[in-house]
Parts: structure tokens; sequence; C-alpha cells
């Protein structure tokens, strides 16, 4: 395994380091009035445009989604905010609402390391498995979590790490991809949370979240 970024991605990281650091400071400071919020992104992103879910989070933030429960599919349904599977999202929306206090209590428990904070969201949270739970944490700011999605495997390939796309169909597998990957990271000598939105901005141009 190369011990190394391939060139492309070397003058990338080069070139955008300062903001990806920047972005990974601004995780940090997102505000616990902020973390619902945070969640319904991580909700509408299976399978649908980034772009489109952070359209979506943003206007049920200016609606005050949380505090009034109001009927949001058509939000999902709009063509400028489209999300896959409105419906079944549209009532995870609402589930997570109900649910907050229980989420809530996750995350504000601070005897839980990042991982086992993870796994307890995984199985708290209807729409989240591994993927969407990492994702979810980052968002708020914690760190050493893989967002195993095709970006990522892509470039894990590319890198070297691995010949062909690996299974992630179980939560050992996923763990495994992300032990492997967390090697490769200390092996260069970068976090592997910069490299997850290096690898982002490779795949798609910008950085988002």
């Amino acid at each position: 395994m190369s011990r190394r970024l391939p060139s492309h991605l070397a003058d990338l990281y080069a070139e955008r380091h300062r903001e990806i650091g920047q972005r990974l400071r601004d995780f940090t400071r997102v505000p616990p009035e902020k973390w619902f919020y945070e969640l319904c992104f991580c909700l509408m992103t299976p399978q649908s445009s980034a772009v489109h879910a952070h359209a979506v989070q943003l206007e049920l933030e200016r609606i005050k989604f949380f505090q009034h429960g109001q009927d949001v599919v058509h939000l999902l349904r709009d063509p400028a905010t489209y999300i896959r599977f409105h419906n079944t999202k549209h009532t995870r929306l609402h589930m997570a609402r109900e649910q907050w206090p229980s989420i809530e209590a996750i995350l504000l428990d601070r005897g839980l390391s990042a991982r086992e904070r993870r796994d307890r969201l995984r199985y708290e949270v209807n729409g989240f498995g591994m993927k969407e739970a990492s994702h979810y944490l980052r968002n708020i700011g914690h760190r050493g979590l893989a967002i195993i999605d095709r970006h990522l495997l892509t470039n894990l390939i590319a890198c070297g790490v691995y010949d062909e796309p690996p299974a992630v169909n179980s939560d050992d597998r996923y763990r495994q991809v992300e032990a492997a990957f967390e090697s490769y990271c200390k092996g260069i000598g970068i976090d592997m949370d910069e490299i997850d939105l290096l690898f982002w901005c490779a795949q798609t141009g910008h950085i988002l979240k």
C-alpha cells in the first residue's frame, strides 16, 4: 500500500488544506440549538444531493420545524430541493422530532466515546446506519469517524488501500473499512477527517459537509 497521497490529491490538499481545516473548526462551533437541524440534513442525504439536503435544512430552520412540526413533504418534492423517497424521509423527520429528547441525551452523555455515541445513534434514529450516524456526529464537531460512501471508497482505491470497492454491508465490515482508512491516514500523517473532506472535494469540487 502506498504511504503517500497520489499526486492529484496531494496537489489538491496543498491548495485546499486551510479551507478544510476551517470547515472542521466550523463543525465544532455548531450550537446545540442547531443539532436537530443537522440531524435533519443527515436524514435527507442518502441517495439524494447534499446540496438539496442542505437547502432543506435551511428551510426547516427558517420555518422553525422543530417547534411547530409542520407538514413539509411539499418541500421534499420540490424540484429545487428534491429528496428521493420523500414520503419516507418526511416521516423520519417527524419521528426524529418526537424522539429528540432521547437523541439529545445520547449527544450530551459525556461518558460515551465518539464511536459508542455513534453506535447508540445508529439504533436510536430511524433512517440512520453507521454512515449517517458518523456523518451527523462529524457535522456537530466529533472527530475520528469514517463516513464510508462512494466518494471515500473511490478514493481509497485511487490511494491503493483497496484494489476494488470492498463490501460495506454490515456494521462489522464498516468498522473494518474504517480501520483500513484510519491506518492509511496515520501512515501518511494526515488526520482522517481532513482526508474525508479532501476526498469529497476531489469528487464534487467543493467542501460542504
